[in-house]
This record gives C-alpha cells, structure tokens and sequence, in this order.
C-alpha cells in the first residue's frame, strides 16, 4: 500500500524520497515519479515529513532507533508518520523514541486496502497531538479519502485494531451467509441485492464481496489476489486479542475469529485476499 500512497503524494506536487528493500517496489517507485534513495536514511536526510509502513511494531522501533536508524538521520523537528498497524504499545514506544530525538510523532494506520491507497481514498486513523496533526495535514490529505484524529499517541492504533475486529469478524459472517444461500439455492446475486440494502449491509459485503460477480471490483472477481492480505488480518486481529486480553476485555467472536484467519493464513490462504476465507468455510460445509 506504501507504493501508491507514495504516487499520490508526487501526483499531488510533493517531492517524496523513499527506501523500499524490495527491488520490485523501488522500480514501481521510480516509475511513479519517486526518488529512491540507497538507504532508508538516506532517504529521509531532507525530509520535513517522515512516512513509514513497516510489517511490524519491531520493524519500526528498529528502522528508527541507532545510529544509522532513521530518528538519526532526519533533520530535527522533522514530523514523523507511522502509517504501518502496529501494537498500541508498540505505537506509544516509538512516539517516545521519536520525540526524544527532537521530532514529533504520528500513528496514523489506514484503512481502505490496496484499491483505497491507489485512489487516494484511504481513512487515516491518527494519534497526535492536535497541532502536529494540522502541521501535515496537507501530506496526508492526497492519500486520504478521510482524516480522523483519535486522539494523543497510540490512539490511531487503538482505532485501527478495533476496526479490524469488526472486519475480521463480519466477513466470516458475509462469507457463512453466502455459503448458506448456496446451499438454500439462492444466487450470489440475489442475496446480494437484498443485502446491501438491508440491515446485513456492511463493507466486506458491499465491497469486498466474498464471491465473484455482485461487486466487479472485489478481490473475488481477481481469484483472491490480495487487496488485503489474509496473513496481515491475522496479524490484525492478533494484535486486537493481545490488546484485549491486556485490558480484561471480553471478545468471544474475536478470539474464534482470530483463529480462523490464523489457521487460514499459516495453510491455504497465505497469498490470497481475506475475503477467500469463504472458501475454508464452503469446504468445511
């Protein structure tokens, strides 16, 4: 998602250095008008505004920390924007390194799959402090469809995890009720005409419909070809489990969920969008 988040941001007239390790990526990257740079922190040595999308809560505090890392490279009170969906104590360590450092700190995950990040539709979830926040406003605007402002440091992952708790779970739900109407003759399209506009409308029905046809520009209708990939919503749910067990929170469909897309992630999904769960579900009926 890093990659056409970054094409938005030059589209919009911005000069964007960037540092991916995957040389595939850096040649998309070129191709849409970034400058790559050798190292991550020689990318990030002019910048007034520091994004970074990493797998993990590890990978940032470790791409930020040391002397080649990249709170030492940035020029001082550069704004730091982390746009990765991290643990929330992970997201609050990092914005402690960064302020230490004499920078100011962002969480700010999104949501909206590939398809948003190409669009420059994405909401963006961000903890800040409310000046920071209106300093790059004008950064984050080309990628966003939506800006919301969470709260202080840490919020935008708490926000983030929440919402792919809802995800996660209602796309089991879209997915068990197509398979039931399979089995109760229903066409894919039928159900979907009814339920769109009814009380079972949700996003991973509306659009990333679990099967091929309803909604041309779900991932079903690309044999599952990852908008957001399986492994990244177990990760996700994940993380929303660690926080609620941390906190004494209840989440009996998120912990079954949870399980469910871990099992798929670690077997048969592992390259494929979530919303191919569905298949798991037929294939156990």
């Amino acid at each position: 998602m890093g990659g056409p988040m970054a094409a938005n941001l030059v589209k919009a007239g911005h000069r964007v250095s960037g540092f991916d390790p995957v040389p595939a990526a850096c040649a998309a990257a070129v191709e849409a008008g970034i400058e790559v740079a050798e190292s991550a922190a020689a990318a990030v040595a002019e910048a007034e505004v520091v994004l970074t999308m990493l797998p993990s809560g590890k990978h940032v505090l470790d791409v930020y920390s040391g002397a080649d890392g990249l709170l030492a490279a940035a020029p001082a009170g550069a704004l730091f924007v982390d746009c990765s969906t991290i643990a929330v104590a992970d997201a609050r360590a990092a914005a402690a390194l960064v302020v230490a450092a004499g920078h100011r700190a962002l969480d700010a995950p999104v949501s909206g799959g590939v398809v948003g990040a190409t669009a420059g539709t994405l909401t963006l979830m961000v903890g800040a402090l409310a000046e920071d926040l209106e300093a790059v406003r004008a950064v984050l605007e080309p990628m966003a469809g939506r800006i919301v402002h969470c709260g202080d440091p840490g919020a935008g992952q708490a926000a983030k995890i929440c919402n792919n708790l809802i995800l996660g779970i209602s796309m089991i739900g879209v997915s068990e009720a197509f398979v039931l109407g399979e089995k109760l003759g229903l066409t894919h399209q039928a159900l979907f005409d009814v339920t769109s506009t009814a009380s079972g409308q949700c996003w991973a029905l509306t659009t990333n419909c679990p099967v091929p046809g309803p909604v041309p520009t779900s991932p079903a209708n690309r044999d599952y070809q990852p908008g957001f990939a399986a492994p990244l919503m177990a990760k996700d749910l994940g993380l929303a489990i660690e926080a609620a067990e941390g906190t004494g929170t209840a989440t009996a469909l998120g912990a079954l969920a949870a399980g469910l897309f871990r099992e798929f992630a670690d077997g048969n999904g592992s390259g494929l969008d979530f919303s191919a769960i569905i298949n798991e579900i037929r294939a156990a009926s």
